[in-house]
């Protein structure tokens, strides 16, 4: 018998195969073989304004004030942002910031630290 990846989604392992379609009972998540192995080799590069590499959990500095939609303050050069998450879209990078709260930030705008 073969064994059938565990869902992508919930890591459920009672997946089953539906015509060309990995199904998953527990989340109805559908994918295929060729899905999940182009998924496996895509993997997100996300450089600095200085072409470095950065990684979750980083620490980076803002290289530029930054206007903030709704916030009479702006976002100052040089601040600090620690524990960054990488993320997918044009905004590619999660974190929190002391006195702003949740924020996405451009890669393009922050050097790693």
């Amino acid at each position: 018998m073969v064994k059938l990846p565990n869902c992508p989604k919930c890591n459920s392992e009672y997946t089953y195969e539906d015509r060309d379609l990995l199904v998953c009972p527990e989340c109805a998540h559908e994918w295929t073989l060729e899905s999940e192995n182009e998924d496996n080799e895509e993997e997100r590069i996300v450089k600095d304004a200085h072409g470095n590499v950065l990684n979750n959990g980083d620490t980076v500095i803002l290289i530029k004030d930054l206007k903030v939609k709704g916030s009479v303050q702006d976002l100052k050069k040089g601040t600090k942002v620690k524990n960054i998450y990488l993320a997918d879209g044009d905004h590619n990078i999660d974190c929190k910031i002391d006195g702003f709260g949740a924020m996405e930030l451009k890669s393009e705008f922050v050097k790693k630290a």
